[in-house]
This record gives C-alpha cells, structure tokens and sequence, in this order.
C-alpha cells in the first residue's frame, strides 16, 4: 500500500503471515522512532529501507534523523547567536569561501552535533565540501542544533539519548549516501570511532579516504596507537595538540563548563566542599582551577610525576582517590583512561557523593558495577541517577559516567570552540588541497602530523579583536635580535606554552 504525505511518498510493506525481521546496518529501529519530516521530492535522498521490531513496516526515510525536525527555527535562532561568537570560522568563510578550497571533498563527521559544531558544520559546506553528520556522544546533542543542520540540507543522523546501537547505526550513515559513488574522502573524526569503524570494518573504503582530522586526545591516542601497531593507512592531522586547541578547549573550555553541568545537574552548592579531581592534564588543570574559584578544597591524583608537580606547586593536594574516597563530595574523572573509579572506591564514599566524567569515553567509572550492585537506582531526571549502596549511602552519577558537560549541559562556550573548530577547518584544507602532493604519505609510510606553526598563530590571531585585544608588532631589529621572522611564526615547535 501507499502513504501519501505532503511532497513526500512513504513505501509501507505489510508483510503477511509470520513476523519477520531484517537487519540492515546495525540496528532495526522502531516505526515510532522515526520523524518523517515533510520535504520536496529534489531534496528527498532515501535510505535502505530498515525492519521494524515492534510493527511489521518497512518505510523509505528522509536522508537524516533527529529528535524533533520542528526545532529547526529554535536552532537556526541559537547558531546566529554563536556565529557571532565565532570569529575563527566566520572569517575563514570570508577568506576562503570565493576559492572553494574543498570542493568535491566528501566528509563523514563525528563529532558532538552541538550548535557550536553547527557552525563549524556550515563553514565546511561553504568552502565547497559535502558532508553527512553523527555525534560522537549519545548524550551530547542539542536537538535544536541537529534539526537546523537538517533542514539546511546536511545529512545528520544524531538526537540526544541514543542507545549504543542507535549510536553506531547513526554513525554508519555518514559512510554512505554522497554523491557520485556515495561515498566519502575524508574523516572529520572526535575521539576515534569513525576512524576504527572505517578501518577495522569497512578497510574497502581506506583508498578513498584522503585524510582522517581528529579533534580531542583519547581520539588522537587511538592513532598513535594504530600507528605504533602499524595500523594506520591514512594520513592523520593531530588537531587536539595544535596550541590554540588543546591549550584552550581543553582548559579554558573546561574550566566553564564543568561547573555549568554540575550545577544544573544538581543544584549543588561547591563552595567549601571537597573534590577529587583524576588527572591534571590540561582538561583536569581547567577543572581543578574552576572549582578552587568556586571556593571548593580540590585533591588532585596524577600518576605522571611531572603533572603531579605542577598541581603541588599550584597549591593543590596530590594524593589518592583512596585517600579522599571517604571524604570528597564531589569526583572528577578527566584521564581519558580505564577504571578510575571503581568498585574499591565507591561503597567507601560519603553519602550523596557526587560522582562524574569529563573525559571522551564511559570508560573511566565503573558504571556497570554499579548497576549490577546497588540495591535500587532511580532516575532524579535524565542524566542524573542515584544509586543506594549496600550500606544505605546513595552515589550520585551524572551523565552515566559520560562527558558531564555535554551530557548535562550544552558543553563548551561557543569563543572556545571556534578555536578548535578553526583548526579542524584548517586541517581540512591542509589535506585535501595536498591530495595529490605527496606531503601526507598513504599506506606504510602513513602517520599523524600537525598543523603548522603559522597556522597555529593564524588560528589565535583571528580571535584577538573579539576580545579587545591588540598585538605589539616586532621592530626589524627586534625581531633579529631573538632570530625570528617579524610576522612570525614566534616561538619553536618544541616550544610548551
């Protein structure tokens, strides 16, 4: 039988007899799962019909799903605000968008489908690229975001709350469905998903790929992991590490938004409470420094003896989460690694501990010990659940162990994010306009570079007027007097600022 709604023509299978089910990709989703947005036919692309679980339909769906595609005016609304608070991105779109520097590049993006990546999102199609979208977190995107980017014609498959197979079905779109051969040439990655999907499960698409750009540290770990293993085919540029990313997002864009989930989570007041901060990496030094403003006593646990130093000398206690398990309020997890806090730590807590990660992956707490253990979990709301332990005290988590301040929160501010999202626009350019040039080798000779200096300089020099800064230009002699160029780059690779 036929359905028709408006502009759009939905094929519905009534499969008679016993129930069947396909699988196609990797996950079946129910029928009320699905927004069938109204479209015209020139914009409608289908997809692989998908089986139903709970009804016996098959339905051909618009190229793109989202929570709710009425939010779209609410999220056209809040990406204008943060263009404005994105002067990075808009001025590469005026500097670059006459030139089209990535016209016929074809990018699968996984990254949070927040407004701010939005922006970035609109960037990269106005220098000339095609793209299709998932978020890199189930918890992470802001559905009004998600419904203005599919609205305006970008292919995006994310919605707040996925299920784990929902995640990786949503990811498995954004490798299909482009024009000409439907599929893409290049990875915008955050936090490696992506990358190991294509790799590991799809390796007939790596001669395709041009060049993998990664965005954060457990992302940028995954490659270099790869590429001691010697599994990395495709060129890499290590975003994360560009200065004017991981020495900004990852501290100043941490240092404002952990507190922002916390408190809308909780409501907790954090003035003179305890709290334990894992890690003092650069996201763990912006969470330690944002709490201690916030009046609270901060314990930091490291295990490198170089940071542990650094959080001595900035005042900090750097002891154990045994040491502290009994008396902080609140935990930070921000590693980036396995089993920070676990089952030794969580029946010793005080009650009502706060327990949280601002980490890429759920990795970091032990979550399912939880689940498996306590004696009851209620929901207080979504991304806030309280667990009662054996011993009568309640464990508080937020977010289920996922990045807090996404998961409760609308993550970084949108000034921080155009300096990371700047570079990963950069690091686009960079590989694609060198496909052909053999600076960013294939195959063995693979591996994961960085941005140049002077782009790095270019990235915080385009941000300095919106803030009321004005920069002191060298003098000749100045210049070689320290040995360096008088517009830059200022300061050796080597160099840590």
């Amino acid at each position: 039988m036929f359905l028709t709604y408006t502009y759009i023509y939905i094929y519905v299978c009534v499969l008679c007899g016993e129930q069947k089910k396909k699988k196609i990709s990797l996950i079946s989703l129910s029928y009320s799962s699905f927004h069938i947005p109204r479209q015209s036919p020139d914009t409608l692309q289908a997809l692989p019909c998908f089986s139903l679980p709970f009804q016996s339909h098959t339905v051909i769906m618009s190229d793109y799903k989202v929570k709710d595609i009425s939010l779209a005016e609410w999220g056209r609304k809040a990406i204008e605000l943060a263009e404005n608070e994105m002067p990075g991105l808009m001025e590469l779109r005026r500097e670059y968008g006459p030139s089209q520097p990535l016209k016929g590049a074809k990018i699968a993006g996984c990254l949070h489908m927040t407004v701010q990546t939005a922006v970035l999102i609109e960037t990269l199609k106005a220098l000339g690229a095609e793209l299709r979208w998932s978020s890199c977190n189930i918890f992470s995107t802001q559905d009004n975001a998600a419904a203005a980017i599919a609205k305006a014609g970008v292919p995006v498959f994310a919605w707040k709350g996925e299920t784990d197979e929902e995640y990786e079905w949503c990811i498995a779109q954004t490798l299909k469905g482009f024009s000409g051969d439907g599929l893409p040439n290049m990875i915008l990655d955050d936090g490696g998903d992506l990358t190991n999907l294509v790799i590991d499960h799809h390796p007939e698409l790596v001669p395709k790929i041009v060049g993998i750009s990664e965005e954060t540290t457990t992302g940028v770990k995954n490659l270099y992991k790869r590429l001691s293993k010697g599994n990395l085919p495709i060129p890499a540029i290590n975003v994360n590490d560009s200065v004017t990313k991981s020495k900004f997002d990852n501290l100043y864009g941490c240092r404002e938004s952990l507190v922002d989930g916390i408190k809308r989570a909780t409501d907790v007041m954090i003035a003179g409470k305890t709290c334990c901060v894992c890690g003092y990496g650069d996201v763990g030094k912006g969470c330690a420094a944002a709490l201690r403003a916030f009046g609270a006593r901060v314990v930091v646990t490291e295990v490198d003896p170089i940071n542990a130093l650094q959080a001595a000398m900035e005042g900090y206690q750097v002891a154990l989460v045994e040491d502290v398990m009994a008396d902080a309020h609140i935990f930070v997890t921000t590693t980036g690694n396995d089993d920070i806090i676990t089952s030794d730590h969580f029946p010793h807590m005080r009650d009502d501990a706060i327990v949280c990660n601002i980490g890429h992956f759920d990795t970091e707490i032990q979550v399912e010990w939880l689940e498996a253990n306590a004696k009851e979990h209620v929901e207080i709301k979504p991304q806030v659940d309280r667990y009662t332990m054996a011993n009568g005290r309640h464990i508080i988590l937020l977010a289920k162990g996922r990045l807090v301040n996404l998961g409760c929160a609308s993550g970084h501010p949108s000034f921080v994010m155009s300096n990371s999202f700047t570079n990963q626009v950069l690091a686009q350019i960079e590989l694609w306009s060198n496909r052909d040039t053999g600076k960013y080798p294939r195959g063995d000779k693979a591996g994961v570079f960085f941005l140049p200096k002077t782009l790095d300089e270019k990235v915080a020099a385009l941000h300095l007027a919106h803030v009321g800064a004005k920069l002191t230009k060298l003098t000749p002699k100045q210049a070689e007097y320290i040995n360096c160029p008088v517009n830059g780059p200022f300061k050796p690779d080597h160099y840590r600022y």
